[in-house]
């Protein structure tokens, strides 16, 4: 029988400088992301969009999310086959395509994981894992755009 989970948190505008919304530029788009008791997340909108640059932003978070559920996949798979992960650097990059209206959406996202194995690991089974990955990742299963993955796999020397 298939489980439900629930996520809840708090988004929190803290962008009010005084005048609220009454003018596009009145406002700061700061907003704060509250999980539980969990340390807040300092978010804006993309500064192409009058946000913070030094906060991170909706979309950054989203291709965050993509990249992190199929890492978390990823050692899962590779701890239950035997493979020794050290290492793990993924320098994702999300494109997100605006139209003339002022809508958007993503187009694709590429992971680019460089995973380090230990000495003696299976590269081509640990390279393989990626595409299990991706099947199992939660966040790549609830989107409607190419989720792209390009691995590569060193291993440490003895």
């Amino acid at each position: 029988m298939a489980k439900k989970h629930t996520y809840q948190l708090t988004v929190d505008w803290t962008g009010n400088l005084g005048s609220g919304t009454s003018a596009y530029d009145a406002y700061s788009r700061d907003h704060l992301v509250r999980v539980g008791t969990k340390t807040a997340i300092e978010a804006s909108s993309d500064p192409a969009f009058r946000g913070d640059p030094a906060r991170h932003n909706p979309e950054e978070l989203f291709v965050a999310s993509l990249s992190s559920c199929h890492m978390l996949w990823y050692l899962h798979l590779c701890a239950t086959n035997k493979i020794a992960v050290t290492g793990y650097v993924d320098e994702a990059i999300g494109t997100m395509q605006e139209e003339s209206k002022g809508d958007g959406h993503f187009v694709d996202v590429l992971l680019r994981p460089r995973v380090t194995l230990g000495a003696g690991s299976d590269a081509d089974l640990a390279m393989r894992l990626h595409e299990e990955a991706h099947r199992f990742c939660f966040i790549a299963n609830s989107v409607n755009f190419p989720v792209r993955c390009e691995p590569s796999i060193d291993i440490s020397q003895p």
